[in-house]
């Protein structure tokens, strides 16, 4: 079973735990799963980390070149490269830079490469083309499984 993430990139620590206490139900330390993740900010990195930690396999897809220099904070670059460099197999999608269209399809191409897909996500509109809702819908249309994580009353900034 290939599971795959996709969410918010800032996460309320309410969220956090509700995602890794889900996760450490559902993929225990030693179950050694397959996880596919964006790398970005917030809910792609927590989980990845929480995949190698269960002693698994990451997969990686990157929405373009040079992506970590669109990551927010210093702490994320240094991480995704940390994970990046963990990551078993990473593909870049073929985009020079960051953009709305590279991030929906490495979302995308995320979903194809996973068996259920988890959402960290408020169940609102995406901000941006390919934003969390996005990718949840595309998961949809493909018959993938979804879990949503969130945390009802819990609003994101």
């Amino acid at each position: 079973m290939r599971f795959g993430v996709t969410g918010h990139r800032i996460l309320p620590p309410s969220i956090v735990d509700c995602a890794v206490r889900h996760w450490s139900r559902v993929l225990p330390a030693g179950s050694r799963p397959h996880g596919v993740s964006n790398l970005a900010d917030g809910a792609d990195q927590l989980f990845a980390t929480h995949v190698l930690a269960a002693g698994g396999t990451l997969e990686v897809v990157l929405p373009c070149e040079g992506y970590a220099a669109s990551l927010i904070a210093d702490d994320s670059r240094t991480r995704f490269e940390d994970l990046r460099r963990a990551a078993a197999k990473v593909i870049t999608m073929p985009y020079p830079a960051p953009s709305d269209q590279a991030f929906l399809a490495a979302g995308q191409a995320l979903v194809d490469r996973c068996d259920h897909l988890f959402a960290v996500w408020d169940g609102r509109p995406a901000r941006g083309l390919g934003g969390t809702a996005d990718v949840v819908t595309y998961a949809r249309t493909r018959g993938r499984p979804v879990t949503v994580l969130w945390v009802e009353g819990v609003v994101r900034v």
